[in-house]
């Protein structure tokens, strides 16, 4: 790996080849991690038919990565301050890898969802420092367009965990979709090992176990990272329940979709690999509270559109829908990072943990609305958790 002098005032800055190598990189390391998270996704009918369970029990291969990455971020978060961000991050995506595999040869439902609950924990080592990472690395200017980078590789890892079993399961099987995803990552964690600089600087203020839960107890006293907490519990949940149960919508009458038509509509993440970046620069120009309001209104304008039995508008809805949702997730990381100077590595966990909370949590819960009125009734409840994070968005923007 390189070496780059730190700039005088702190942080790498927009041009250098240590910034650009380091966005390559993180990137690399999103489309791996959320390649695997959800790589079940796309495949739930099929793996559901295949072990005779329904449309909840299925999405369960969903919240058991998600659930457990959630209740492994804190603590791999703190390994991370103490023993160093980068290992942590390469052990994790080799153990999700190796994860991944087993989970595409389980024989059994329950062991396919214990393999997809490793999947996560390994997955927490990455997306747990990752924003932290950057936070230190990247001059305070260039961060917002930094983490609006490494969302828009979220979107693309989204994409590929989707689309790349979706076209594959038809002509093989849901294993073999699984299995060459693995092979996918595992491609995207060499790349990033081999691109990511050595690191820099560090904020970190905190080395004994005592320090780490004093941190983490000055955020909770933050009313502004509480509520951003708040947000990213109800934004994610509404997210993945949106696309764990369109699936089954599309793939029943009267649309009657294809596997394969289905997955090319997650197509869709590409949105957030432009609003990402996109609201990342302009949350640093205006002000992170309006931009976060506006993807939620985007988002709420997205899934209204989803509601008629239109295949166009459906698609139409997705995007717009999926362009909010990575705008406010972009701004809202952004925000807690910016809140957490000195403690970046526990706030983002913080963040994150109850980002993946609540797709574990209304990721499967959401799918009793689906059961009870099929989608009308599944929009209504992403809707109403989109209110939700309407509200609690903070009122005090320092950056506007």
């Amino acid at each position: 790996m390189t070496s780059e002098t730190t700039a005088p005032t702190g942080g790498l800055t927009s041009g250098s080849p240590g910034l650009r190598r380091l966005n390559l990189a993180m990137m690399c390391a999103a489309l791996a991690a959320f390649g695997l998270l959800y790589s079940t996704q796309a495949l739930l009918p099929p793996i559901g038919a295949a072990f005779g369970v329904g449309p909840t029990a299925a999405a369960l291969t969903v919240s058991a990565a998600t659930g457990s990455l959630a209740l492994a971020i804190v603590p791999l978060s703190s390994v991370a301050e103490s023993v160093g961000r980068v290992p942590v991050m390469r052990a994790g995506l080799l153990v999700a890898c190796l994860a991944t595999f087993v989970a595409a040869l389980a024989p059994w439902f329950w062991l396919l969802l214990v393999a997809r609950g490793l999947v996560g924990v390994a997955l927490a080592a990455v997306v747990a420092v990752a924003v932290a990472h950057l936070g230190d690395e990247v001059h305070p200017a260039e961060l917002g367009t930094a983490i609006g980078v490494y969302v828009a590789g979220n979107t693309l890892g989204g994409i590929t965990g989707r689309l790349v079993p979706g076209l594959v399961e038809e002509s093989s099987s849901w294993r073999a979709a699984v299995a060459l995803l693995g092979v996918v990552a595992a491609l995207a964690a060499v790349a990033f090992t081999r691109l990511l600089p050595s690191p820099r600087r560090t904020s970190s203020t905190v080395s004994r176990p005592r320090d780490h839960v004093s941190a983490v107890r000055s955020l909770v006293a933050d009313p502004g990272v509480v509520r951003l907490c708040v947000l990213a519990f109800v934004l994610m949940g509404g997210f993945v329940a949106c696309y764990n149960y369109l699936t089954f919508r599309l793939e029943a009458p009267p649309l009657a979709m294809s596997t394969t038509v289905t997955s090319l509509l997650f197509l869709a993440y590409l949105a957030g690999t432009v609003s990402s970046p996109l609201a990342g620069r302009l949350a640093d120009r205006y002000g992170r509270r309006r931009l976060a309001l506006a993807g939620i209104a985007v988002s709420l304008a997205g899934l209204a559109l989803t509601l008629p039995d239109r295949v166009l508008l459906v698609t139409v809805g997705l995007v717009v829908f999926t362009f909010g949702f990575f705008a406010t997730h972009a701004v809202a990381s952004g925000w807690v990072s910016a809140r957490g100077t000195g403690r970046r590595g526990q706030a983002a966990a913080m963040y994150l943990m109850s980002y993946y909370l609540g797709s574990s949590a209304f990721g499967a819960l959401i799918g009793l609305a689906y059961q009870y009125d099929g989608w009308p009734a599944t929009a209504a409840a992403i809707a109403a958790l989109y209110v939700v994070a309407a509200v609690v968005v903070p009122k005090h923007d320092p950056a506007g």
